[in-house]
């Protein structure tokens, strides 16, 4: 190679403009992986957009799209023989939805809100995943990441108190909005869905979430959303339960 001729290696990829202007980048799983397997990544995915309500994977089915979530909210569950849904999770923006085996998913992954995600086909991942190793390794964070929340999550459902789940849930969704302090956060929830996936009765819920906003805790503007007046007494309440 001549001396004076630039070196068109690893340096030479820049990151595909649709990655760097995506603001999840860095807190997803793209953001652990270098600007070349990114490129290869971007390649293979494109932007797609649930209405609420819309499911992106169905319980039984074997996933045909994984995807990352830029903005929006979905809801991860599961239906029992006599029709009865039990919500297991939510999925916030730069989380990872989907699984890359073939075997039928054990939950549905469903809209609660106008939601953005940048969808794969799961077929193509082995083969980018074995071209660019880096991709496998940031997904295998991403799982440890996910079972730990999921050991934190039963421990919230098995060990605390229902005053606890609520305040929990609550500075959970102030943690993955962008709000600034003092604004309204979204609640995309409603009392029902809340007191699914925190094992609670509506009534529990509601009687909660009145008694914060009694005591100044929290105000609620209406009923999709809240505003922390007492960010100190709501991690009180929630125990530091994550």
């Amino acid at each position: 190679m001549d001396r004076h001729q630039p070196d068109l290696g690893a340096a030479a990829w820049t990151m595909p403009a649709r990655c760097a202007a995506c603001g999840v980048r860095m807190a997803s799983l793209c953001g652990g992986i270098p600007a070349r397997a990114l490129e290869a990544l971007n390649r293979i995915g494109r932007k797609r957009v649930l209405r609420r309500g819309e499911a992106l994977i169905w319980q039984g089915d074997v996933a045909e799209q994984v995807g990352i979530l830029h903005h929006g909210l979905v809801k991860l569950s599961a239906a029992l023989e006599d029709g009865r849904e039990q919500m297991l999770g939510l999925a916030f923006p730069a989380d990872f939805v989907g699984g890359i085996g073939e075997r039928p998913s054990s939950y549905g992954v469903t809209a609660l809100t106008e939601t953005e995600l940048c969808i794969f086909p799961r077929g193509a991942l082995p083969a980018l995943i074995e071209a660019h190793p880096e991709i496998g390794h940031a997904l295998l964070m991403r799982a440890y990441d996910e079972l730990d929340q999921l050991r934190r999550w039963m421990l919230l459902l098995g060990r605390t108190s229902a005053e606890e789940r609520v305040a929990s849930l609550l500075r959970q969704f102030a943690a993955r909005g962008t709000c600034p302090p003092g604004a309204p956060v979204s609640l995309p929830l409603t009392r029902q869905q809340m007191a699914e996936l925190l094992g609670l009765t509506i009534e529990t819920v509601s009687r909660k979430l009145t008694a914060m906003k009694r005591e100044r805790v929290i105000a609620l503007p209406d009923l999709r959303s809240f505003v922390i007046l007492d960010a100190a007494a709501l991690a009180m309440l929630a125990a530091d339960t994550p």
